[in-house]
């Protein structure tokens, strides 16, 4: 599976940003599909997956401002992002696993990465 992250940026605290991220290949494959996102110096951490079947799940740090979208018959996943703090800052990832998890170690297939900078 190929996966390809788009729609990063710059925005100030306190705005929006939607992710996309579009997949091709053995996409058949694919179960949950995840954003997880690396700040520098930090950990990869997990951010937000979804299953084909539309079960959704967030890390405390972003729920009820950012939410996860599936559209699988165009093999596309969304993040919207909304109320955007300057510790979103980081470098987002979207990831696709054979089965339902939050462990980056279960993603097979990730994305080059969009960066993400909120400012203050």
């Amino acid at each position: 599976v190929q996966l390809q992250a788009s729609g990063g940026g710059l925005v100030q605290a306190g705005g929006s940003l939607t992710l996309s991220c579009a997949a091709s290949g053995r996409t058949f494959t694919i179960y949950a599909m995840g954003w997880f996102r690396q700040a520098p110096g930090k950990e990869r951490e997990f951010v937000a997956r979804i299953t084909s079947g539309g079960i959704r799940s967030y890390a405390d740090s972003v729920k009820g401002r950012f939410t996860i979208s599936r559209d699988n018959a165009e093999n596309m996943l969304y993040l919207q992002m909304n109320g955007l703090k300057p510790e979103d800052t980081a470098l987002y990832y979207c990831a696709a696993a054979p089965y339902n998890s939050n462990n980056p170690r279960a993603y097979n297939d990730w994305g080059q990465g969009t960066q993400v900078t909120v400012s203050s």
